[in-house]
């Protein structure tokens, strides 16, 4: 029985706008290493998955850069999405194909935009979830907090269900969405509940199963877009695709079913989910700032600079400045997860149209002239 990795490729990440952008999410880009962060998860799987038994799901527009990116990924194992559809029908397409491929197949479900600073410990944990998940669980990966997080799902354990391979295996008792911070502080003080990261492992089989339970009209067409694609690899399913209900894995599948593990994480796990996240993984020198090009400056401290070109500060305190060829953006560290907001603006003004030589409107100028 061999492991299958699928990596999610999808996804914009807008609050690491303005590197991250419609045509360059997150994803593919060198935020944190040499490396893209497709790449960087790709390259830890390695020597346990394979090149030729990985599999990613992006969008369609992608799958070109995934090619380049990825280039020892065989091309056919990447399927370019027409639409986004949720986690689970991903997930579904490529369970449906290792189950006519390799009946035996357990597959990973792994996002590729995480960072994991303990990659050898990461992949034991992947081998030890792969003989939970061949006894018929559904396996998640559960990440030790560290603080009360809002912004995070959480996992509460259940009973011990044995140790593998050195790490713990427990029953899920519940899953609970993003509690308030009170509700964060009580899970972090019981000190039975793990961050969700929204990893997965199960054999290709006990996902078909579970889609066909509780997701009968994804799994119906998602039977008759994996037989057309088994008839013809280039077929075009896109209509078929767009009618494909919309839920994620979590809502679909693991909050319904049964017989569900969680295997506590400490791995390094970030989701790099705002340049807050990069600052707090990014290497720090003396004053606290966390660089990315170059900088210089008397007394600037706790603060992330990012930049193609000489940066130049003085008296910034706890900051964040993105330099890009078109965006400059510069706010408090503690306003990191509010930078999409600032997409939107941007997208807003994007589509006023400008106004006429000297800052009229044509209806005042209009006006003056009538």
């Amino acid at each position: 029985m061999s492991l299958y990795a699928l990596i999610m490729a999808g996804g914009v990440g807008s609050r690491l706008w303005p590197r991250s952008r419609a045509r360059t999410p997150k994803q593919f880009l060198a935020l944190v290493s040499e490396r893209t962060m497709v790449q960087e998860t790709q390259q830890r799987l390695q020597p346990l998955v394979t090149p030729q038994r990985t599999l990613i799901a992006t969008g369609q527009d992608f799958v070109s850069l995934v090619a380049e990116q990825l280039p020892d990924v065989p091309r056919g194992n990447v399927f370019g999405e027409p639409a986004g559809r949720g986690t689970a029908a991903a997930a579904g397409l490529a369970a449906l194909r290792l189950l006519r491929e390799d009946p035996e197949a357990v597959m990973a479900v792994l996002p590729a935009d995480h960072l994991i600073q303990r990659p050898e410990v990461f992949r034991d944990l992947l081998a030890a979830g792969t003989e939970v998940a061949r006894r018929g669980w559904l396996v998640t990966l559960g990440i030790e907090p560290t603080y009360p997080e809002t912004g995070y799902g959480y996992i509460e354990r259940g009973d011990l269900l044995g140790q593998v391979r050195g790490f713990d295996a427990y029953r899920v008792a519940r899953f609970a969405e993003k509690p308030d911070l009170p509700t964060a502080e009580r899970f972090l003080e019981l000190g039975t509940h793990s961050w969700n990261s929204g990893m997965f492992i199960w054999t290709a089989g006990r996902l078909v199963e579970e889609l066909s339970r509780h997701q009968p009209d994804l799994y119906a067409g998602l039977l008759e877009i994996d037989a057309a694609l088994a008839a013809d690899p280039a077929a075009d399913v896109a209509e078929r695709w767009c009618r494909l209900p919309d839920v994620t894995i979590d809502y679909g599948i693991m909050e319904r079913a049964e017989r569900i593990a969680v295997l506590p994480a400490a791995i390094g796990w970030s989701d790099v989910g705002s340049w807050a996240a990069v600052y707090d993984v990014a290497a720090q020198d003396r004053a606290g700032n966390a660089v990315f090009g170059r900088h210089v400056s008397p007394d600037t401290t706790g603060t992330l600079i990012v930049s193609r070109r000489l940066v130049a500060t003085m008296g910034l305190e706890d900051m964040i400045v993105v330099d890009t060829d078109d965006v400059l953006l510069i706010c408090p560290r503690s306003r990191a997860q509010d930078v999409k907001q600032l997409v939107a603006l941007v997208q807003e003004h994007d589509r006023e149209p400008a106004p006429p030589p000297g800052g009229q409107t044509e209806d005042a100028a209009a006006g003056e002239s009538g």
